[in-house]
């Protein structure tokens, strides 16, 4: 059975002392030197992991069938909604310290109205959104507090079956807890637990309240963000799934600079590289990604793609499947030129491509700023460029402060804004007031929030 969960806790690992660093070998027990151990590895990273909770409510919708309805009289109404509470346990990883971003995965703050993360000396504070990709299942949080400590990244892409694996976070609620395993395979897919799948497998046990935490290197940098397990009744058999570092920086990066994910986009259909397939062509490898067709005025068609192509690399990287070039592709972001790597007509060749954008997506406005509650907001690409107010709920905040649908934002504080990242990066600077130029139709006017 498939489940999502954060990781933590692996096998048992033997560390024999050939494998470790020079700097860190030691002496077998009893020869009066130190024994092996991960100790000052984890002292230096288990601050940068948080515990996170969650706490919301979900919305069930029931149709009331049709012969109830009449037993029970025409004013009876033909939808019951109800409203659920909920409470759930996670972790999360600090990835800069001076602004208090935390990652996390989305499914661990899916529907929450408040987020709380414990630190580990105990210390207690509430969250806030900035951003999210469901389809990644990614969320970048954000906590105003002191003396963090901040994880850095590590180049996933490096990462080789059998590399040794640490993994950190918050199993069943019982606090931080550190286990150890090895990189078990890369490039995961199929396993229908995200849209976008890469996945990093490992055999450091993973349990419920894991999610979100952190898989690391021996030298305590980030490869990646523990997500979900395979294994009956939820528990833990020691195969584990990670979102890969490169995936997750990609994503942050993007939340950060545009208000959401720009998710980039070939323009090719496809799928797995069979090895019939691959001998119907001459290539002597089942890694790859087998191209059926490629989309008219896509980004693929431009820079000469053709059905039949087979894409072993991107960027240098190697490729292993459809599943891996589509997930890779789609949290790279638009306007990316990447190098795809091609096997064609018993030849290999490169060419460059630039990725297109897919359909916007919204964000809400209330991760902004508070007087902007109840309006979503997406990028305005057509016409005059800025922030287009998507919709706002009645009676909200934004709709008191006199935002309106239709609205794009061009301006604040007499600073041309473009872009969602652009007026983020105004919001965060925290101006006492923030005076909103809007084009409303052929009229520019200014609306003044406090």
């Amino acid at each position: 059975m498939k489940g999502r969960l954060p990781l933590l806790s692996a096998l048992a690992l033997s560390l024999g002392l050939a494998t470790l660093p020079a700097a860190q070998a030691a002496l077998p027990f009893g020869a009066g030197s130190e024994i092996n151990s991960l100790a000052p590895v984890v002292e230096k990273v288990s601050p940068g992991v948080v515990n996170i909770s969650v706490s919301g409510s979900k919305v069930s919708r029931q149709v009331l069938p049709e012969p109830f309805r009449f037993f029970f009289g025409p004013n009876m109404p033909g939808e019951q909604v109800r409203e659920r509470p909920f409470q759930a346990l996670g972790s999360g990883v600090i990835i800069d310290a001076d602004k208090g971003h935390v990652i996390t995965n989305n499914h661990v703050i899916e529907d929450a109205d408040k987020i709380l993360i414990t630190l580990i000396d105990g210390q207690e504070y509430e969250a806030e959104l900035i951003g999210s990709d469901k389809e990644s299942d990614i969320a970048l949080l954000k906590v105003d507090a002191d003396n963090l400590v901040e994880i850095g990244f590590a180049d996933s892409d490096k990462l080789r079956v059998g590399d040794f694996a640490i993994a950190i976070g918050n199993p069943f609620g019982l606090g931080q807890t550190v286990t150890t395993g090895v990189i078990s395979a890369l490039g995961r897919t199929g396993l229908n637990v995200e849209n976008l799948e890469n996945f990093i497998q490992t055999d450091a046990a993973i349990n419920s309240g894991n999610s979100g935490g952190a898989l690391l290197d021996l030298e305590g940098n980030l490869v990646g963000i523990n997500t979900a397990i395979l294994g009956p009744g939820g528990g833990n058999i020691g195969i584990g799934f990670a979102i890969p570092a490169n995936m997750v920086k990609n994503l942050a990066d993007q939340i950060l600079e545009y208000g959401e994910v720009r998710r980039g986009v070939l323009g090719v259909m496809g799928g797995e590289l069979t090895s019939e397939l691959a001998r119907t062509f001459g290539y002597r490898s089942q890694h790859g990604a087998f191209v059926s067709q490629v989309l008219e005025d896509s980004a693929a068609a431009e820079a000469g793609l053709k059905a039949g192509d087979i894409i072993i690399s991107l960027d240098g990287k190697p490729i292993r499947s459809f599943g891996e070039l589509r997930a890779k592709v789609a949290t790279m972001g638009a306007d990316r030129t990447v190098e795809l790597g091609l096997f064609r007509d018993g030849r290999e060749k490169t060419v460059k491509v630039t990725l297109d954008h897919a359909s916007e997506q919204q964000v809400a406005a209330n991760t902004l700023h508070q007087a902007l509650e109840g309006a979503s907001l997406a990028n305005n690409d057509g016409g005059v460029r800025g922030v287009r107010v998507t919709e706002v709920a009645p009676r909200s905040p934004a709709a008191l402060s006199g935002l309106e649908e239709g609205d794009v934002i061009i301006g604040v504080n007499r600073k041309r804004v473009k872009e969602l990242g652009e007026l983020r990066q105004i919001i965060e600077a925290k101006p006492e007031v923030l005076a909103l130029n809007i084009q409303r139709g052929n009229s520019s006017i200014y609306l003044v929030l406090r």
